[in-house]
């Protein structure tokens, strides 16, 4: 069923209308909803993907080209929306207009649809504006009945692939169209090659054929009430509706969540003349893609089927031979491919995934699109097609979703990391990477599981596409069939999630929750590992290996990158080690080292709770004392890592009773340590305890309240800037006052601070140098009176996490209840705490820089809160003409690219 909450939204119906009005043109014409393409005439264009989906566009500009495309024509995605926008109806002359395109059709190949004299067949896709492998439904050799099937056996002299044509349209006509489980259509095959004495498809004979057509039929009647349609304009006319509702099917919806993808109006329907790829020895079909989607390697990369139909590779039913060996079974076919791989590649400068049939000997092309791929492979065919003269280095940054840079640093398994470590077997390895976890047997299951905080590997025969969501979800994910073109490769290829298919020893059974392999079985309490670069499956959780870093094409792009960008990307860190990974990976500076996490460890720690305990001024900076020089020696080594660059430091922002215990048995251990009894320890954390920590007692709160811990921090801040630069390091501190919202506020901190810093500087008898002084903007007041908090503040850093839960109203920790449902009811486009609201915290944001600017035109501008790494946010954040983002270490990259791509849109 599709979802009401997306096809009945508001913004969904104007978007609708504006589309339509837009493809009608003049006043009062009706917009134009079919779009024909082939040798007499081709309607479309390659520039059209909004309206005819990137399947519709391409097949339109591969037959501009020249090459072999067979004829057809291409319903429109805003169709698809006036279907969803109008009770799920055909739109008014919708079928008028498929017929006369049928009639077109029929001229151009001389055949004729629903005849048995010389049978024209079509198939029916779907094909959105942006590639979604294997989410809507595909219909096959649509346009055959009782009396067409006869037809089309004389016709070809060939009854064996007319009775296997047509056992096919029956089957996925009841499946896609009807809802009849595939399941039962699968049993009734089994039994018949059961009876033939054969497991492999191909080897039944056409009396079998005939014989399961016959059940497949008696299946459909039982379960959908009535016969199987013998008017193929009827079956046309089921199919195109079933392809638009499963636009908004549980499958491509949830698709369209996982990859961001939103604004379209819904999928085009490509009816198309049948090319067979199942007439025989001298027949087959593949999927292939011009580059290797994994590695980006220049290679010829895919897989083919002799006497198969397309969706037998891609479903992974059967598993394929190699590309490569092609020559061997057709050479001249193999030719025409490699140059057709050649031409797409110089045509659309980019790596391409292409469809193709062969039939009796001739090749067909079925579809090019851009093709998936994984960040390794992204960024070696950008760097690579740039050095090849294809695109220049600003298309190659373009090119690379920045988000996927995060999967080169993804884990993997060394030679030694496997050393004495079992191999139980070998599949296909689809898609690189190292993952381990315990045994899930669905996608539903694989959901649960993870939710509930456990770390899963999905393991089925097939995917399909209903596994999508368990297959995001999962660790990564093994299946026993299917090669590299399978719907489990082409997916997990271009998410990075490590994949291992065809390990065809496996033997799975999802109802028992079992997989065995070489006669030991493993349940869903069992642990395996997978390595996606050697198809290998082991038993056990087996030790990964970190990537190296930075090196090679991955450099290159990132240096292309922080040529153009305009924004700098600094790093959130808190320890020297993590500011040695930021600078590794090209952070310029650390725009968030969070002292709080210094106080964790046990010396530290006991100090901490010292200082909570005193019972005034005096005992609390006799504790303070003693944190101190843990402090400075942490910023020692913050500086030392980081000579050069700007290191902001947030002063003290949590509130103090997560520095407690709140056990019984740990609170008596604190009253023994401290030397004070357990009622007062006590006493001590229920006076802490507040309704709403955060918005209690916290941030620049506690620096009102208890000055000497601004004191203590400020003076391990300004001496430990002093012990570096008497070591000829170029530290580079600025202090960052958290949570103010007003500017009397952060002024009364700033004055305490700055005498804090001018009293180190005379005891150590030092030259004065800058430490600016700033605030994180977190609190809505905080934005909207900018101007006058501007007046205390050399730069600003947005917090837009605090910000983010403020403005909403959202506590973060909780989000979890009731977020989903609003993603899922389009309430949210996505989480906002994972990527910033533009029009509400953005508003706040905007509105900040604005009103600094204004009070102090040098005023810097950064954010530091997790929006920092998110590309969509960053190209928000250049909007407002920020400096910097600040985010994660192991997302610098991500940053950098993403700067680059904002200030080249």
């Amino acid at each position: 069923m599709p979802s009401a909450t997306v096809t009945k939204s508001p913004t969904r119906r104007s978007t609708t209308r504006r589309a339509v009005r837009r493809n009608a043109g003049a006043k009062g014409k009706s917009p134009k909803l079919v779009y024909y393409f082939g040798s007499t005439k081709t309607e479309g264009r390659a520039d059209q993907k909004l309206l005819l989906g990137g399947k519709g566009a391409n097949l339109a500009d591969m037959t501009s080209i020249g090459l072999p495309v067979p004829p057809g024509f291409t319903i429109t995605t805003e169709t698809c929306a006036l279907y969803a926008s109008g009770k799920r109806k055909l739109p008014k002359g919708l079928m008028e207009a498929v017929a006369a395109n049928i009639r077109t059709l029929e001229r151009e190949l001389g055949k004729r649809f629903g005849s048995a004299k010389s049978p024209l067949l079509v198939s029916v896709r779907s094909g959105a504006a942006v590639s979604m492998p294997g989410m809507m439904d595909t219909i096959l050799n649509l346009g055959l009945n009782d009396e067409v099937v006869e037809g089309l056996a004389r016709s070809t002299n060939n009854p064996r692939f007319a009775y296997d044509a047509y056992r096919r349209l029956i089957n996925m006509f009841g499946d896609v169209v009807m809802g009849v489980d595939h399941e039962h259509f699968e049993h009734a095959f089994g039994e018949v090659k059961s009876k033939h004495g054969t497991t492999e498809d191909t080897k039944v004979p056409v009396e079998g054929l005939r014989e399961l057509c016959a059940r497949y039929q008696a299946i459909y009647a039982d379960h959908v009430g009535k016969a199987f349609p013998q008017d193929p304009m009827k079956q046309l006319e089921a199919a195109i509706g079933a392809v638009f509702e499963s636009w908004n099917g549980a499958r491509a919806i949830a698709y369209r969540q996982i990859n961001g993808i939103k604004g379209l109006a819904g999928t085009a329907v490509n009816v198309q003349a049948m090319a067979y790829g199942n007439m025989g020895e001298d027949s087959g079909t593949g999927v292939a893609f011009t580059r290797d989607p994994s590695t980006g390697a220049n290679e010829f990369y895919g897989e083919f089927l002799v006497n198969a139909q397309g969706e037998d590779v891609v479903a992974g039913i059967r598993t394929p031979q190699p590309i490569s060996q092609m020559a061997q079974w057709n050479a001249k076919v193999w030719k025409q491919l490699l140059a057709v791989r050649k031409k797409l590649e110089r045509h659309y400068r980019d790596m391409q995934d292409i469809e193709f049939t062969i039939e009796k000997g001739r090749l067909f092309m079925l579809q090019t699109r851009n093709g998936k791929r994984n960040g390794a492979a992204a960024v070696r065919c950008a760097v690579e097609m740039v050095r090849e003269g294809l695109i220049n280095e600003k298309t190659a940054l373009r090119r690379v979703p920045a988000a996927d840079l995060v999967q080169l640093l993804l884990p993997y398994y060394r030679a030694q990391d496997k050393q004495g470590i079992e191999v139980l077997t070998t599949g296909i390895a689809a898609s690189p990477g190292a993952a381990s976890g315990r045994l899930a047997f669905s996608a539903v299951e694989a959901v649960e599981r993870t939710n509930a905080g456990e770390r899963v590997l999905l393991v089925r025969k097939e995917t399909s596409p209903e596994d999508v969501a368990g297959m995001h979800k999962a660790e990564g994910i093994l299946t026993s069939t299917g090669g590299k073109t399978s719907h489990a490769a082409v997916v997990a290829v271009g998410w990075g999630k490590c994949c291992v298919v065809g390990a065809g020893e496996l033997s799975i059974d999802a109802s028992a929750g079992t997989l065995t392999v070489k006669g030991r079985t493993f349940g869903r309490h069992d642990t395996l590992s997978i390595d996606g670069t050697a198809g290998e499956v082991m038993p056990g959780e087996v030790a990964r290996t970190l990537p190296e870093g930075i090196t090679g094409d991955f450099s290159q792009l990132l240096k292309w990158a922080d040529k153009h960008a305009t924004m700098g990307v600094r790093a959130n860190a808190d320890t020297p080690a993590d500011a040695r990974v930021a600078r590794e990976y090209g952070a310029i500076g650390i725009g968030l080292c969070r002292t709080e996490h210094m106080f964790f460890q046990s010396e530290r720690i006991k100090a901490m709770r010292m200082m909570i305990l005193a019972n005034d001024a005096g005992e609390r900076e006799a504790a303070l004392a003693r944190l101190l020089p843990y402090q400075r020696t942490d910023f020692i080594g913050i500086f030392t890592a980081m000579a050069g660059q700007p290191v902001t430091v947030r002063l003290l922002d949590p509130p103090l009773h997560e520095f407690v215990p709140h056990e019984e048995a740990q609170q008596q251990e604190l009253a023994n340590e401290v030397g004070v009894a357990l009622a007062d320890v006590k006493r001590r954390v229920a006076q802490l305890h507040e309704a709403n920590p955060m918005l209690g007692h916290r941030g620049c709160r506690l620096a009102v309240t208890y000055p000497e811990i601004l004191t203590m921090q400020v003076r391990a801040i300004t001496e430990a800037a002093i012990e570096c630069r008497s070591q000829r390091i170029d530290a580079r501190p600025e202090i960052m006052i958290p949570l103010v919202g007003t500017r009397r506020e952060l002024a009364s901190l700033r004055v305490l601070t700055q005498q804090t810093i001018a009293a180190v500087f005379v005891e150590r008898k030092v030259r004065k140098f800058e430490i600016p002084i700033g605030t994180m903007i977190e609190i809505p007041r905080a934005a909207v009176t900018a101007d006058e908090v501007a007046e205390a503040a050399e730069f600003f850093s947005f917090g837009t996490n605090d910000l983010t839960q403020m403005t909403f109203g959202f506590s973060r920790d909780d989000i979890a209840s009731f977020v989903p449902a609003y993603i899922a009811k389009g309430l949210l486009e996505c989480d906002p705490f994972q990527s910033l609201d533009a029009n509400g915290v953005g508003a706040l944001v905007r509105m900040a820089c604005e009103k600094g600017r204004a009070t102090r035109p040098d005023i810097k501008l950064g954010v530091c809160g997790e929006h920092g790494g998110d590309p969509a946010s960053i190209r928000f954040f250049q909007s407002c003409g920020l400096a910097y983002v600040s985010c994660s270490p192991f997302r610098v990259p991500v940053a950098r690219l993403a700067a680059a791509q904002a200030a080249l849109a």
